[in-house]
């Protein structure tokens, strides 16, 4: 089944959603650690950094828990696109869980793929243009500079700098962003202009 593709990010409160999701859809995805976003500035940082050139779609867990660190979420950005979608509540635990959460609810990790899918159809999320687009690879990274050289690391640094992101960004977190907030040939004229 072909994935859903999207401009927009996906935020969710675990890895176990991230490996879910990323199943279903074709999309740069970043997670809270669950409350641990209360104390991430970088991460805060790169959601403002993404709600504005893209906007982001938050799908939390239906329980209590989730619903706060939503709220959270919207209220740390004060621009920029946000799209809410809601799992359904859903009695149960999670496959790799031995007992249920407290409020016995599943979480994202334990909805059915193709519900979740629906939720996005549904929901009119998906880019059809998005494959027509010419994307930054790895190995324009490399080209760039970006990646696999001696200053990779500090120019991803200047990048991250002039771009306002967390200045520790991973080549590939680098990538997500660049691709989700610029056409492929306006990317390359920043980083060169920057890096040069």
């Amino acid at each position: 089944m072909q994935k859903i593709k999207l401009s927009q990010v996906i935020i969710v409160e675990g890895k176990y959603d991230k490996i879910k999701l990323g199943s279903v859809v074709d999309a740069a995805i970043i997670c809270t650690n669950g409350f641990g976003i209360y104390n991430d500035p970088e991460t805060v940082s790169l959601i403002r950094q993404y709600a504005a050139a893209s906007g982001v779609i938050i799908l939390t867990d239906s329980d209590s828990a989730g619903l706060q660190i939503r709220n959270h979420i919207k209220s740390i950005i004060p621009q920029g696109r946000i799209i809410n979608l809601y799992i359904p509540e859903i009695m149960g635990k999670e496959k790799r869980k031995s007992t249920a959460s407290r409020e016995g609810k599943l979480g994202v990790e334990g909805i059915d793929p193709q519900l979740l899918r629906e939720l996005f159809e549904k929901a009119g999320l998906n880019d059809e243009n998005s494959t027509d687009r010419e994307l930054l690879t790895r190995n324009d990274l490399y080209t760039l500079g970006l990646s696999g050289k001696a200053d990779s690391s500090s120019l991803r640094k200047k990048l991250c700098k002039e771009l306002g992101l967390p200045l520790n960004l991973s080549a590939k977190a680098l990538l997500d962003y660049l691709n989700t907030a610029f056409a492929k040939e306006d990317a390359v004229r920043i980083i060169r202009r920057i890096t040069d």
